[in-house]
């Protein structure tokens, strides 16, 4: 009976012990945690507002070493980002300007585009390089189309006005073969169309033209 009685007392202090680890746990739980419940540190409860203490207990490496662990670290831009980042601002200032301005009632006017002048005429061109021949100008060259327009026009008083002929008389004394000789062959069949046309009547501008195309024939004949 007496070995019975030790027993009894010796079952309850182990269930006592028992619950008294068990109850020491689940202090130490965290509350509102579910199924994976996991142990805290036992100083977390006692110091939770301390963040030098909190940070010991969410990373003990980093608080050992003394480094703060960094949170929320915006990644560097490459330099092709940077770029299109410095475009972009850029656009939106623009736009935020003329917005401004549009506000203020100072929006500049759209500029209309200039008209271009209007390229010189074959005549202009031929009588210029006529004048500047006469003139003997250092940067004179001699250009086939502008002689061929004259020679073609030079019996017409509206395109080869009276004050420039002297000047294309003188030209065309520096004719030299097959240039001269067309001019000959083309100034007499000229004059044979205007003998048969009736030239010799009171038309003014038949009788420019006879006169002209005798004055060339006396001159290269």
């Amino acid at each position: 009976m007496t070995k019975q009685k030790r027993k009894i007392p010796e079952v309850t202090e182990k269930k006592n012990k028992k619950l008294k680890k068990t109850s020491a746990k689940e202090v130490l739980l965290v509350p509102g945690t579910t199924s994976d419940k996991k142990e805290v540190h036992p100083e977390a409860h006692t110091n939770a507002r301390d963040p030098h203490v909190l940070q010991v207990c969410l990373n003990p490496s980093g608080a050992a070493s003394g480094e703060v662990p960094e949170v929320n670290q915006v990644p560097s831009l490459s330099p092709a980002e940077q770029r299109a980042l410095e475009r972009k601002l850029k656009k939106e200032r623009r736009k935020e300007e003329k917005r401004r301005l549009w506000e203020a009632g100072g929006c500049p006017a759209p500029q209309t585009p200039a008209t271009p002048e209007p390229a010189p005429s074959g005549a202009t061109l031929a009588l210029d390089y006529l004048c500047s021949w006469a003139q003997k100008h250092q940067d004179w060259k001699f250009q086939k189309t502008r002689q061929t327009w004259l020679l073609v026009h030079m019996y017409d008083s509206d395109k080869v006005p009276d004050e420039h002929f002297p000047t294309l008389l003188a030209y065309l004394e520096g004719l030299k073969g097959q240039a001269r000789e067309l001019t000959v062959q083309k100034a007499e069949a000229r004059m044979q169309a205007l003998d048969a046309a009736g030239a010799g009547g009171s038309d003014p501008l038949l009788l420019g033209q006879v006169q002209r195309v005798r004055q060339v024939l006396q001159l290269l004949s």
